[in-house]
């Protein structure tokens, strides 16, 4: 497994290294594993989640892959790019998570895209406990330089607070 190209993927750092595209309602907010209403989650190690608001909350980071010591040709032979992401609603409230992840080009055109459509939890009828999202890119053509990883939602019932989706142990990985 490669090194995980995210910073700060958990909240550990509170919000830093994230461009906050989105920050509607009581905006993100890092808390505490399980929270009120929560899940334990499932991995060791991951102690902390960003919550979403009752307006829609989007962070990205842009990973510039020759600042992170890939070469060119390394990057043009098109190494797998994993991308993974973990997201759970609360008992009490429904929620709307979304992401996207591109690779881009040197002038950060799209060369591939992975959008799934967006998933709403309800916790009268669905399990909202941690779910983990997953894509791997192969294939996609050489002069890939960055990636971009963006994810969020928000609550379903615009409660004032941070009732919306939450989301941690987001991983970009290139395997060279």
């Amino acid at each position: 497994m490669g090194k995980n190209l995210l910073k700060n993927p958990s909240g550990e750092e509170q919000l830093e290294f994230w461009d906050l595209t989105e920050n509607g309602g009581s905006q993100w907010k890092v808390e505490d594993m399980p929270g009120d209403c929560g899940y334990d989650f499932c991995m060791d190690g991951v102690t902390t989640y960003f919550a979403t608001s009752f307006e829609l909350c989007l962070k990205r980071q842009v990973i510039d892959l020759l600042a992170e010591d890939y070469s060119s040709e390394q990057l043009d032979a098109q190494p797998s790019v994993t991308v993974d992401d973990w997201y759970c609603g609360r008992t009490d409230s429904g929620c709307t998570y979304q992401m996207a992840v591109s690779l881009l080009d040197e002038n950060q055109e799209v060369v591939k895209e992975f959008k799934p459509e967006p998933v709403t939890l309800d916790p009268d009828t669905d399990d909202c406990s941690w779910k983990q999202v997953n894509h791997t890119f192969t294939d996609y053509g050489p002069g890939v330089r960055f990636i971009t990883f963006e994810h969020g939602g928000q609550d379903t019932k615009f409660w004032d607070g941070w009732f919306g989706v939450r989301v941690t142990g987001s991983s970009v990985t290139v395997q060279v």
